[in-house]
């Protein structure tokens, strides 16, 4: 069982370390390419909310037996005219075949790239700084989608995290998942808060289990194959187990 003091920590130790972050070590960043990066404070880092929701929200349905979507978007809007590939160009300097790549169809006209890939950038470094600090809590921030444009700037900039956007598919976040979305199997509760709360119902409503942890230390559930509905409250987000934690 994991620490259950780590996970009260990771959102400090991880705002710390991107505070002191002043460039990328992906080397994917602005600068690598010489352009300019613009000054920016940060977004917010991810982590597990004390607040309990009222009614949580049934995401939708996908198709059986594929997993979840991951949290996932472009680093820019998906409407309205993009740049072409052959006219997106930093300030000063080159971008890499790579960030070219990343780029593509990603730059609204009349939109620095540099200001596009350095969105991009700063979720990779996100992602690296949380793994190092806690890898659930990493997982849980791609499965919540607080980190909306994870598996975009994973695939483009840091290949490196791809194992973590793949666990999130199969992760459950906070919420009321019921049907098709329900896979068998076990699961740990990533950075819980201490209102905690879970329950798993068969057909007719009927419970099968239910649990809570009121003292924010990981639990463990498995999700038998006559479920109907799993509801999750305060729990951040379930992972499968099995997978490296």
């Amino acid at each position: 069982m994991r620490n259950p003091l780590l996970a009260g920590a990771v959102v400090v130790m991880t705002t710390t370390a991107l505070a002191a972050c002043g460039s990328s070590a992906d080397g994917n960043g602005p600068e690598a390419a010489g352009a300019q990066r613009p000054a920016a404070s940060g977004p917010a880092v991810p982590g597990p909310s004390a607040a309990t929701p009222d009614t949580p929200t049934p995401p939708a349905t996908p198709s059986a037996g594929e997993p979840e979507e991951p949290a996932a978007g472009p680093s820019a809007p998906d409407t309205g005219p993009k740049t072409p590939s052959d006219a997106i160009t930093p300030a000063t300097g080159t971008f890499t075949k790579k960030q070219k790549e990343y780029l593509r169809d990603r730059v609204p006209k009349g939109m620095d790239p540099a200001a596009v890939l350095q969105t991009g950038q700063e979720t990779c470094d996100k992602l690296r700084y949380l793994v190092k600090a806690d890898r659930d809590t990493a997982v849980g921030a791609i499965a919540t989608k607080e980190i909306p444009d994870a598996a975009d700037a994973v695939a483009g900039l840091c290949p490196q995290h791809q194992d973590l956007v793949d666990e999130a598919a199969y992760a459950y976040p906070d919420g009321v998942h019921t049907g098709k979305r329900l896979r068998p199997g076990a699961y740990r509760s990533a950075s819980p808060t201490a209102a905690c709360s879970w329950q798993i119902t068969g057909a007719g409503g009927r419970e099968l289990s239910s649990g809570s942890s009121d003292t924010g230390a990981s639990r463990k559930i498995t999700i038998p194959t006559s479920a109907r509905t799993f509801t999750s409250t305060g729990c951040y987000a379930w992972l499968p187990e099995g997978a490296q934690g």
